[in-house]
């Protein structure tokens, strides 16, 4: 394995978050880093601007694999070291989660309790609550919600602050940053509209942008209402089992709440439907019926990168690494699909999840 030499420069296409963290730690680490987005870097169009910033390992693994868990509980580690990096610890809010059921709909909570302690056996690590220990974690929610379970290990961040404070350390570190630029990668080399770069390393993380190059790769459209509202206060993300969707709450700075459910197997970039608008601002009511007079702020829209599997994959040839499919676990995979790319460029043999990341190598498509 060929490994990055100290003058090394590196391009990296996609300044999402995983763009973002690659390029910051190879500043850090005294490499040059060209790094190009299609779109804008201040407001980027990337699934990480749209996101609700989670880092819940327990809860996504009663719907997901093992591995999952796995990179996640990497992720709560990891994160509160590269935060105290950027002297940002103040983004990083290690309370919990809580998952919650109304009364009718207690079938649905009670299998979302077995699914994961079977998953996780002595892992599993939550708390059964009743009443007054829902309301005393949570005083602002509705009178009605009777029980749900606390996972006191799971966290989450200020994913948009989080993106200005990298992009504003890549910048201040030297690294050249260029927006409204579409690129196409090959080993070695970045194409832009204005003819062929050559760099020692290249680095594709362009999410859905990176699907001519690989096959296999769709985008899933996720949906999420942004509302604004001093009547209510959360100190934790807050999920509402539901029979036919799981929405989540999630408390942001400035009395903002970001609130999603959707997962749809569309490529549809339109704007949020009314009945999606209609469902998320009902059960975001039932939630809490101080919610009514919630302002809405915006309504985000859009797609997440996947392979058939739902896993992320890295893969590598002379020149050129590829890192994508975080689907909707960003800020969850992120750290460890980083770390798992930073190892390879130095040549470490001792992979970071490498029996997770490395296995089924795409066949790549040249530009």
């Amino acid at each position: 394995m060929t490994s990055i030499s100290p003058s090394s420069h590196v391009a990296i296409a996609g300044a999402g978050l995983l763009g973002r963290l690659l390029a910051w730690r190879l500043l850090r680490g005294g490499r040059r880093v060209s790094l190009f987005d299609a779109g804008d870097l201040d407001t980027p169009p990337a699934a990480a601007w749209t996101a609700a910033g989670m880092v819940a390992p327990q809860c996504e693994t009663a719907v997901s694999e093992a591995s999952i868990y796995a990179m996640g509980t990497f992720a709560l580690a990891q994160w509160p070291k590269w935060l105290a990096e950027l002297d940002a610890e103040a983004l990083w809010h290690a309370k919990g989660s809580l998952v919650v059921a109304h009364p009718q709909d207690m079938a649905a909570l009670n299998q979302f309790r077995r699914d994961l302690e079977h998953a996780l056996g002595e892992q599993a690590n939550l708390q059964a609550l009743d009443h007054a220990g829902l309301h005393h974690l949570e005083p602002d929610l509705a009178p009605g919600l009777r029980q749900g379970l606390y996972l006191e290990n799971e966290a989450h961040l200020d994913n948009r602050e989080l993106l200005v404070r990298l992009l504003a350390e890549i910048r201040g570190l030297g690294g050249q940053c260029h927006a409204h630029c579409p690129v196409e990668t090959a080993p070695g080399e970045i194409v832009t509209p204005g003819g062929r770069q050559r760099f020692d390393w290249v680095i594709d993380c362009r999410g859905t942008g990176a699907r001519p190059r690989q096959p296999g790769l769709r985008g899933v459209r996720g949906e999420t209402l942004h509302v604004r509202t001093s009547e209510v206060h959360l100190s934790r993300p807050v999920r509402l089992m539901h029979p036919r969707y799981q929405l989540y709450v999630v408390p942001k700075p400035g009395h903002r709440f970001v609130i999603g459910a959707t997962q749809i197997e569309s490529e549809d970039r339109s704007p949020m439907s009314l009945q999606s608008s209609l469902e998320l601002g009902s059960a975001l009511f039932t939630l809490s019926p101080a919610f009514a007079e919630a302002r809405i702020l915006e309504q985000g829209v859009n797609l997440r990168p996947a392979f058939h599997d739902n896993l992320p994959r890295v893969t590598q040839q002379p020149g050129l690494i590829s890192a994508n499919g975080l689907f909707r676990h960003g800020y969850l995979l992120a750290p460890a699909v980083a770390s798992h790319v930073l190892a390879r460029l130095e040549g470490d043999t001792q992979l970071p999840f490498r029996s997770i990341l490395d296995v089924r190598p795409l066949q790549e498509v040249s530009p």
